[in-house]
């Protein structure tokens, strides 16, 4: 995944600072069938996210020697020429700096509360209503806060919640597999972990803050794993655990570690093919795997090591003490960098690597061969994110209802985008891993990856510009 770059704050906040975005192939149908979409073209975007979160104070400074004559600037009245006199009304501001000498007459420009004649006395104290405005913040901040919260509210925690039920629930299929390994409890295993992988890839256009600074993301989904590694594991005398899993590498743990030993390297491994190491292994991943999904989920509502929940990090964009999202419209660009996250990862990514390499290895979920699913839920989630609600919910505000307010037929271009590579998906084959050298299969993911990619740019050139204007 094409990572949008965040720093640690140091107090439980991340501060987004760009990304990188690739374009749209044009291609035909009839390109499509024989040929890979593979040229690339780096688009700015996301950089100037960093400086819409810039905060702007006043600055005070200390004035020089005074010139002679001319006539001041337009502002408060100064004092009559001659060696300085009396200084005129001091300005809203900062603390005056020490005035210069007194030049000849013309009118003073402003500043603090003059000194008497000569030398200027030192200003007075300004007042906080004279701190300018942030240039970089949204007309109207409340209504990027609504966004936030509702995104949170009503996408974030929800999808979470169900991810960790579902944890729990491929936990038990898995713990029931070990003990009692059958062919009924062989299938219920492998069909929970498939519907595992559903809130899961749902909350791929939001993979920020501790998802991605905390670990999280790799720990539950690193890709490709590294079967080498998984078998020099099985092979050695380690005692497995919870624990023992948690010090491993993310490639040796998480989902496609788990659908490894369930579903072998091309889902067809059969019950006689496990062995007791590999049912020992199977059960410390799955244990280790449902408690990473519910210290994410803790992340977000109750906070971990120290760090504020994410939750509250979020909704108070803005604020003069939120270090990770200095104005409202922040907050609002890093749901857009989500978005744009999931589709290039999706149409750069997911989709085109095996494209371009003509090869299974590069499908995510290819030991199971599910991998339309991931790029379906992946298109969902950008989805959720867009209109501020799962199914299921309703959300209050929404980055849809703020892009329609301001242009409706880019609101309008990007729902049919996504919904056009949504249907594209959904005409991939099922088990495309196993038909990658049919015509119409790969004529078929290659249209689905235009679509994507389609709607990528849409949100690049409509929706971003929009948010950041």
């Amino acid at each position: 995944m094409r990572q949008i770059m965040k720093i640690w704050t140091g107090v439980g906040a991340f501060v987004l600072v760009g990304a990188t975005l690739t374009g749209v192939p044009q291609l035909s149908d009839a390109q499509a069938r024989d040929n890979v979409p593979s040229d690339e073209a780096a688009l700015a975007g996301l950089d100037e996210a960093a400086s819409d979160a810039a905060a702007v104070t006043a600055m005070q400074t200390e004035t020089g020697e005074g010139a002679e004559g001319d006539e001041g600037t337009e502002s408060s009245e100064g004092a009559e020429g001659g060696e300085g006199g009396e200084g005129g009304e001091g300005a809203e501001g900062g603390e005056g700096g020490e005035g210069g000498e007194g030049g000849e007459g013309g009118e003073g420009g402003e500043g603090g509360e003059g000194g008497e004649g000569g030398e200027g006395g030192e200003g007075g104290e300004g007042e906080e209503d004279g701190i300018s405005a942030n240039p970089n913040e949204m007309a109207d901040p409340a209504v990027g806060v609504a966004i936030a919260e509702t995104f949170v509210d009503s996408v974030i925690v929800p999808t979470y919640e169900n991810l960790v039920d579902a944890s729990g629930e491929l936990d038990n299929a898995v713990q029931a597999f070990v003990s009692d390994p059958t062919e009924a409890s062989l299938s219920s295993a492998r069909e929970t972990w498939v519907e595992t992988r559903f809130p899961w890839e749902q909350s791929e256009a939001f993979a920020f803050g501790p998802a991605d600074a905390l670990g999280y993301d790799g720990d539950l989904d690193d890709w490709p794993i590294n079967e080498t590694d998984l078998v020099s594991i099985l092979n050695s005398s380690d005692e497995f655990s919870a624990d023992y899993v948690t010090g491993l590498q993310t490639t040796e743990k998480g989902y496609h570690a788990i659908e490894y030993l369930l579903f072998g390297t091309n889902n067809d491994k059969t019950l006689d093919d496990f062995s007791d190491r590999q049912l020992d292994f199977l059960s410390s991943l799955s244990t280790a795997f449902d408690a990473t999904a519910n210290e994410l989920l803790a992340s977000w509502v109750d906070g971990v090591d120290g760090n504020p929940p994410y939750r509250d990090v979020l909704i108070t964009a803005g604020d003069a003490d939120n270090p990770a999202y200095l104005t409202a419209r922040a907050a609002v660009v890093e749901i857009v960098a989500g978005m744009i996250g999931a589709l290039d990862e999706v149409g750069n990514e997911k989709i085109g690597d095996p494209l371009e390499t003509k090869e299974v290895l590069g499908f995510e979920s290819r030991f199971s061969q599910t991998s339309v699913n991931d790029f379906r839920n992946n298109m969902l989630s950008v989805k959720y994110a867009y209109e501020g609600a799962i199914e299921g919910s309703e959300g209050d505000a929404s980055l849809s209802s703020f892009i329609a307010d301001a242009n409706p037929d880019a609101d309008a271009e990007f729902k049919a985008s996504l919904d056009r590579a949504i249907s594209e998906i959904e005409a991939i084959p099922t088990g495309v891993e196993a038909k990658l050298s049919d015509a119409d299969a790969f004529a078929q993911l290659s249209k689905a990856q235009i679509a994507v990619l389609g709607a990528l740019k849409v949100v690049e050139d409509e929706i971003l510009p929009i948010v950041q204007s």
